[in-house]
């Protein structure tokens, strides 16, 4: 589980003038980005918490991801809304794809796994159906 003052230390990234260090939540930011620009995506679900943050004005941007440090590596979680008629397993692919470069191009960090949850899907009425189990 991460913390919230936990980073990723930039081994590689050491050189005389210091070491770079990223925060998890710099990492779901990036991811949430990458994931919401996806064609075929309607939205990012977040938890309870970010849905009353966002109703009192403060816009969250990792929305919708859940960083992972474990020992195998990091992996990130990524809930999403589709929309109605679009191939999931093609939008999914899509999705896994387009966070892992931009992590690789934007932190030089490869990911372990990229997990991507559909959590519900978008009819063209901006109706959504999500499923409520967890």
């Amino acid at each position: 589980m991460t913390e919230k003052n936990h980073v990723i230390d930039m081994e590689e990234q050491q050189t005389k003038l210091g070491k770079v260090e990223i925060s998890p939540e710099v990492i779901e930011v990036i991811t949430s980005l990458a994931a919401a620009e996806v064609e075929g995506i309607a939205t990012m679900r977040g938890n309870f918490a970010t849905g009353v943050a966002e109703k009192l004005g403060r816009k969250s941007h990792g929305k919708g991801v859940k960083v992972d440090l474990g020992q195998d590596g990091i992996s990130v979680d990524v809930y999403v809304v589709m929309n109605y008629g679009v191939s999931i397993p093609d939008v999914a692919k899509k999705v896994q794809d387009n966070i892992h470069q931009t992590l690789i191009t934007m932190t030089a960090i490869d990911l372990s796994a990229v997990n991507v949850h559909v959590v519900g899907i978008q009819l063209e009425s901006q109706q959504v159906i999500v499923d409520n189990q967890e």
